[in-house]
């Protein structure tokens, strides 16, 4: 199941993103451990992951003073920045139920935003070992997803 569940759409151009985190070993074991996504290629500073599909680089940097920012949406505090993928449905609950077991602190607990309406999914947040907020969604009708 979990090769299933790091295997992108084809027909989307898989996106790079590069972001700080202040400790290669913790990273390893949260992205690579607990969200099951495969290492590519690493050095002293930094380690590739294929984040469902997409290639993603924990860069090891000294931690950034700032205040953390939140935006409302559907009465949750959304924490600013995050990132994160579109997962099937079945996966996404899956995913959650792993989070579950594994002890993950969520910042907003999987739940149905914006439920009976245009633009319905699910959704969690939590963070990564260094504090980045990540953000795992789905939609029983993907088609959704750019729905206004």
């Amino acid at each position: 199941m979990l090769e299933r569940m790091n295997a992108a759409p084809s027909s989307i151009a898989p996106f790079h993103l590069a972001f700080p985190v202040d400790n290669l070993p913790a990273a390893r074991a949260f992205y690579g451990g607990l969200l099951g996504c495969p290492e590519g290629r690493s050095s002293a500073e930094w380690i590739d992951f294929d984040f469902f599909g997409h290639q993603i680089v924990a860069h090891l940097s000294p931690p950034q003073p700032g205040s953390d920012h939140h935006n409302p949406v559907d009465g949750q505090e959304v924490p600013v920045p995050h990132f994160g993928v579109v997962l099937d449905w079945d996966a996404f609950h899956a995913l959650a139920e792993r989070l579950r077991a594994g002890g993950m602190k969520f910042v907003i607990e999987p739940y149905i935003r914006f439920a009976g309406q245009v633009g319905e999914q699910a959704t969690m947040f939590f963070r990564d070992p260094a504090g980045n907020a990540l953000e795992f969604k789905s939609f029983r009708d993907r088609s959704q997803l750019f729905a206004k």
